[in-house]
C-alpha cells in the first residue's frame, strides 16, 4: 500500500500524458475517491463529466489552447524577472504547459469537474469579498481524485483555462446552464519519469502559532 505522504508529498503537476487507455477499473477507484470527499453540509453539490470521446477532447482542447497561449505570455513575463536558476525552471514548467496546451485531445481521459451553485454551503456570500467558500466542496473532490490517480501511477494536473471560455466548454459537454464548471484534470499515463519530490514553501511559512503572524515553530 502506498503510503499517503508519500503520495501527497510527489503529487507533481504532470502535464506529458500518454495516450495508452486507462482501464475502466482504475478510473471507477479513482472517482470512488473523488465521491469520498467531504462536502458543505455534505451536500456533494459536484459532478465529473469523464471525457473520453475524440470529439469532446477536441473541443475542450480547442479552448484550452489558446487560452494557455494568452496566459503563457504573462508566466513568460515573471520568469525573465527571476534569478537564472528559478527561470531555467520555469522554463521547463512552461515547455511542460505548452505541450500539455498542444496535446490535450490525445490525453485519455478529462476529468471536468462541475457544481450546482443552489447545492453549496456558501457561508461567506454576503461577505464584502470574492466568495471562496463554495469551491471547498468541490476541491476536495479533485484533491482525492488526483490523490488517486497518482496513487494508480497516473500523471495528473489540475487547471481551471477552460473557465475563460466556459459557455463554450458548456456547450460541448452539454452541461446545464445554471451550473459551473470547476476544475479541468487531464488523466493519462506519464511520459517519462512524471511524479516526483515536489517543491513548496515551508510550514515555517505557511503556518501560524494561535494567531496570525506568529510563526510556528
Amino acid at each position: 500500500m502506498n503510503d499517503i505522504y508519500e503520495m501527497m508529498s510527489t503529487l507533481r503537476a504532470v502535464r506529458r500524458l500518454r495516450s495508452d487507455p486507462i482501464p475502466d477499473d482504475v478510473l471507477d477507484r479513482v472517482l470512488q475517491a473523488a465521491a469520498w470527499a467531504p462536502t458543505g453540509g455534505n451536500m456533494q453539490p459536484w459532478r465529473v463529466v469523464v471525457v473520453r470521446s475524440d470529439a469532446q477532447k477536441q473541443a475542450l482542447a480547442d479552448v484550452y489552447r489558446p487560452a494557455w497561449y494568452r496566459y503563457a505570455k504573462g508566466y513568460d513575463a515573471r520568469n525573465d524577472q527571476l534569478p537564472p536558476e528559478e527561470a531555467a525552471k520555469g522554463r521547463r514548467n512552461r515547455a511542460a504547459g505548452d505541450y500539455l496546451a498542444d496535446h490535450l485531445h490525445e490525453a485519455p481521459v478529462i476529468l471536468m469537474f462541475v457544481a450546482d451553485p443552489k447545492m453549496m454551503a456558501i457561508t461567506d456570500a454576503k461577505l464584502d469579498r470574492i466568495s471562496m467558500v463554495g469551491g471547498g466542496s468541490v476541491y476536495t473532490a479533485v484533491q482525492n481524485a488526483m490523490l488517486a490517480a497518482r496513487t494508480e501511477g497516473l500523471g495528473c494536473v489540475l487547471t481551471t483555462l477552460h473557465c475563460l471560455a466556459e459557455d463554450e466548454v458548456k456547450s460541448a459537454l452539454q452541461i446545464p446552464e445554471d451550473w459551473a464548471t470547476l476544475a479541468m484534470v487531464p488523466l493519462g499515463y506519464p511520459v517519462g519519469k512524471g511524479h516526483g519530490p515536489i517543491s513548496r514553501k515551508s510550514t515555517e511559512t505557511l503556518a501560524y502559532d494561535d494567531v496570525f503572524g506568529v510563526a510556528w515553530n
